[in-house]
């Protein structure tokens, strides 16, 4: 080990890394069981009691012990070591347990670099606007305390104004290698398979409590920015899965194979309204299906519609994306459907649910509209309540639903009503997604969070394809009309965000909101196709990468020149008392005396008054202006009279030829 490597580690130096710790891990507290950040919170009190009484650091063993321990609980909560969640958690614990061993600037310098590593690992789990504002202050500490390291004892806003220098010359690279570099398509490469294992959005498959379990939650789902006129909130239907398969409990999507569009089976859609043009931005749910307004006739790239009328991309939605749609709302869809969809649309369970069968035998000899209709007035005109907390369902559920309990969510109704009509002959289907949306006046987008969630049935008609049925609008017509927050009571367990009345918490929601949208577009969701429209504006039509890279060359190299400048040494300023102070001696100096350095302004008169006693009344005036001016009170009064004092000097004496 070098001499440098070994220098011992100044005592004050111990509460920059303590800082450097506590800011690098303190937002992963989020993400870790608790027990995990007890042990953080630990070791940190435990290293900050050390330096307060000054006591040795523990011995090796003890750390080894420590690390051991905390690796083998990692372990055992995550069943590995490896991915996001445990190798995030290791970092933290590594992070935490540093500060115990560190005696040397070599070890502080280790923990630095790894805090600023550690940082990095936040945006594995939000890349929102607070974090990016908590990871620059934790920036600006990190870099502080490097400062500290090598630079001695300063004090913390000396460091702080040093770290923001140093960030700000960094900020113009930053921004040229933000907007030019090349974008890459997708997740981060090499990303942990766990990295999209928290997203959020509509299940896999729906069962009583799927729904209404999403909806208690105030995240956004989506946004959509429409060209012209909005559609009525009524009509805003957001088609996701569609579940046609049913074993008595839970519904599921057929096949994989049987939801791929094929040519031979692509769906037919007769338009018969008005188009809607619209853009959305649509949150990750590590899902195929695209949520579309109820039905899509031009889709995006690298889109398909399935023959269930599924929209589905050709792979999981791992990363927020943007894309435009048109979507008709008065439609005829697939008026000539397959024997086998038919048929499958009309599948239950064998045994289950007697008095529902029973009841849906009573009405086979009516058309398919009119058994429709009867279970919708049924619904409408009965005991039936819409509510977040059901209660529980037995073996039979649909008879426990529609003849016992008669309280359920959106899933309850379109299943029940689904499982009606397959029992009368009826082909049907449920279909989920999202219904609604608020509009927020700031940026005009429709925004729909995941309360917005939703399930309806679909039948299929004669002439007229399938056709959507929502039995919720008969049961609570305040959910399709108002929202969800209409048609619960008070004591419905709704976010927060659902249920603000207030008018200046509403708009600040609303401002907020259209900021992170433009952060979401513009920052986080700066794609290849986003750059190239940026790039175009600036000027560069057509970029390739011969070009940007001739760009990013040349702002670099500008972008470098000026850093240079800026932080080249300037003349410190000069006051007006020492500029006068100068110019006096300046004169002096003409007649034969200069000034040493060294001398104060005193000491020099009474030497200028043993050599030169002609100077002797002005200098002697001149260095007592100036040391009131420089040392005392003195006012604008004193620097006149020291500006005027070299007027007053004898004038030279002429050399002789």
């Amino acid at each position: 080990m070098s001499r440098a490597t070994a220098v011992a580690l100044a005592p004050d130096v111990v509460p920059w890394l303590l800082a450097v710790a506590l800011v690098t891990a303190a937002p992963h507290a989020e993400h870790l069981p608790l027990w995990l950040s007890l042990v953080v919170v630990a070791a940190l009190l435990w290293r900050t009691w050390l330096w307060y009484r000054r006591r040795r650091l523990p011995p090796s063993w003890v750390l080894a012990i420590l690390v051991a321990g905390s690796a083998a609980g990692i372990g055992w909560q995550f069943h590995t070591l490896l991915g996001k969640d445990a190798g995030v958690a290791l970092l933290v614990v590594f992070m935490a347990l540093k500060p115990l061993e560190i005696t040397t600037r070599r070890d502080a310098m280790v923990a630095i670099m790894l805090g600023y590593f550690l940082l990095l690992t936040h945006y594995l789990y939000s890349q929102s606007i607070p974090t990016g504002i908590w990871l620059l202050a934790a920036i600006t500490v990190l870099t502080a305390a490097l400062i500290r390291l090598h630079g001695g004892p300063q004090p913390i806003p000396v460091l702080a104004r040093q770290a923001a220098v140093l960030l700000a010359q960094a900020l113009p690279f930053m921004l040229i290698l933000y907007v030019l570099f090349p974008r890459v398509s997708g997740p981060l490469w090499g990303l942990p398979q766990d990295a999209h294992s928290g997203l959020s959005g509509l299940p896999e498959q729906m069962s009583p409590g799927s729904i209404s379990h999403l909806s208690r939650s105030g995240a956004i789902a989506f946004r959509s920015l429409f060209v012209g006129e909005l559609p009525e909130k009524s009509e805003l239907y957001w088609r996701g899965p569609v579940f046609d398969d049913y074993d008595g409990l839970t519904w599921r999507p057929r096949s994989a194979a049987t939801r791929q569009p094929k040519p031979a089976l692509a769906p037919v859609i007769v338009a018969e309204g008005r188009r809607y043009a619209y853009t959305t931005i649509l949150e990750a749910h590590n899902q195929r299906w695209l949520l579309a307004l109820d039905l899509p006739t031009s889709l995006p790239p690298d889109s398909a519609l399935a023959p269930s009328l599924e929209l589905l991309a050709r792979e999981p939605l791992r990363v927020r994306a943007r894309f435009s749609l048109v979507s008709v709302l008065d439609y005829r869809a697939n008026v000539v459907e397959t024997s086998a969809t038919l048929q499958q649309a009309l599948v239950l369970p064998e045994g289950l649910n007697p008095r529902s069968r029973a009841l849906a035998g009573e009405w086979q000899s009516r058309n398919a509209e009119q058994i429709a209709e009867t279970a919708l007035a049924m619904f409408r005109d009965q005991h039936f309540y819409y509510t977040l907390q059901p209660p529980l369902l037995g073996s039979d559920a649909m008879d426990d639903f529609l003849f016992t309990t008669r309280r359920g969510f959106c899933e309850h109704y379109a299943s029940a009503f689904v499982f009606l009509m397959r029992a009368a002959g009826v082909p049907a289907r449920v279909v989920a997604g999202y219904q609604g949306g608020e509009l927020n006046p700031v940026d005009g987008y429709l925004t729909v969070r995941q309360s917005d969630a939703h399930a309806w049935g679909e039948i299929w008609l004669a002439g007229r394809g399938w056709v959507r049925v929502d039995p919720t609008a008969a049961v609570a017509p305040s959910r399709i009309e108002q929202g969800i927050a209409a048609a619960l009571n008070e004591g419905e367990p709704l976010p927060v965000v659902v249920r603000l009345d207030t008018a200046w918490l509403r708009q600040l929601r609303n401002r907020w909101e259209a900021a992170n949208n433009t952060w979401n577009q513009w920052v986080l969701g700066y794609n290849p196709q986003r750059q190239r429209e940026l790039l175009t504006r600036l000027g560069l039509p057509d970029p390739d990468w011969q070009r940007m890279t001739a760009a990013l060359t040349a702002l670099s190299v500008a972008a470098l020149l000026l850093v240079v400048l800026w932080s080249l040494p300037t003349r410190p300023a000069i006051d007006p008392a020492q500029r006068a102070w100068r110019r006096y001696c300046a004169e002096l100096a003409r007649r034969g005396v200069t000034r040493a350095a060294w001398e104060g302004p005193l000491a020099f008169a009474q030497r200028v008054a043993s050599e030169r006693p002609d100077l002797a009344a002005a200098t002697s005036e001149a260095a007592a202006c100036y040391a009131a001016l420089r040392y005392g009170r003195a006012g604008g009064e004193q620097l006149r009279r020291l500006q005027r004092c070299r007027y007053g000097l004898p004038p030279r004496r002429r050399r002789k030829a």
